[in-house]
């Protein structure tokens, strides 16, 4: 009950740190209060937050499933659905390849992978799900997200006037290269309503890649791990396949539009919670000590996912 009654309590200064100041999102308060509460924490919390931590991240995966259907996806087309897969995977890949280059420790390269390709902070906490990676390394992906996500709010409508593009094309490459969800709605909005629309379905479509990308690195790491008594984790976790069911139940057209209203808030509370209980077991002195490569790391996967995204959007003509 301690640990449980401290989440509460951080996820809800962090929703109100989101209300007063709507640029700093209540994923990124979340994990900051997290690592600053982490400090002083006594023993008698960690129970309660280890396993509310586990539980309502995988919870909110699930119910992330609810804001997309297939028919969005699909009317987009076929060029940009394959220009989102392509981005996704290259970026994926690629920043792994950097990480590896710069000497960046695994957990941080898959993390920042993750994030920058995907979709922030809730594609970090998904993935550090079924993987060990310690939570200094999370919380610093989750840091970079918000300072490389933040950059290209100013950065993207900047280069896409310069670049001469229309509201669907610069809507359609801030879908693709902006990390967090807000921050996509935010890049595009100079361009108009429009724009925006566009974005947000685009950059829902790279959400879609969450599920099998979770149950493939889920896969790889049961490999990876030493087998105990016997036994494994599932070839695709059980939350991967609620996400999937909850897209086809919003496919069906029967969730009115006030549940995915209150989902799509209950969803942010969750992984906020989620975020919270992870930053608590960060420390200060390893993640500032890790944190220089990491910055490098972050800026040439934001560099990437920019020029992948914009180079497949020019190539199926959605420019």
């Amino acid at each position: 009950m301690p640990g449980l009654a401290l989440i509460a309590a951080g996820t809800a200064v962090a929703w109100g740190v989101n209300s007063a100041l709507p640029a700093v999102s209540a994923l990124t308060a979340a994990v900051v209060l997290g690592v600053i509460a982490g400090q002083w924490l006594p023993e008698s919390t960690r129970t309660g937050i280890g396993w509310a931590t586990k539980r309502f991240l995988r919870v909110g995966v699930v119910l992330l499933g609810l804001q997309l259907g297939l028919a969005q996806v699909f009317g987009l087309g076929i060029g940009i659905v394959a220009a989102v897969v392509a981005t996704v995977l290259i970026t994926f890949v690629g920043t792994l390849a950097l990480g590896r280059l710069l000497g960046v420790s695994r957990g941080l390269s898959l993390m920042v992978a993750t994030g920058f390709s995907i979709c922030g902070a809730s594609a970090i906490a998904a993935m550090d799900s079924v993987t060990d990676t310690r939570r200094e390394d999370v919380a610093t992906g989750v840091a970079l997200v918000t300072l490389y996500g933040s950059a290209a709010i100013a950065l993207v409508p900047l280069l896409g006037t310069t670049f001469g593009l229309g509201p669907e094309g610069l809507g359609s490459w801030a879908g693709l290269s902006v990390h967090e969800v807000a921050q996509v709605v935010a890049a595009a909005s100079p361009a108009g309503a429009a724009a925006v629309s566009i974005a947000v379905i685009v950059k829902l479509t790279r959400v879609v890649l969450l599920a099998p990308m979770v149950a493939g690195v889920g896969l790889v790491e049961r490999r990876r791990r030493d087998v105990v008594a016997g036994k494994r984790p599932p070839l695709i976790p059980l939350f991967v396949l609620g996400f999937l069911a909850m897209m086809l139940v919003r496919s069906s057209g029967h969730v009115p539009a006030s549940v995915l209203t209150v989902v799509q808030v209950v969803t942010t509370l969750l992984f906020a919670a989620a975020l919270f209980g992870l930053g608590t077991g960060v420390r200060l002195g390893q993640l500032v000590r890790s944190g220089g490569r990491g910055l490098i790391l972050g800026a040439l996967s934001t560099v990437l996912i920019a020029a992948v995204g914009y180079g497949s959007l020019a190539l199926v003509g959605a420019l």
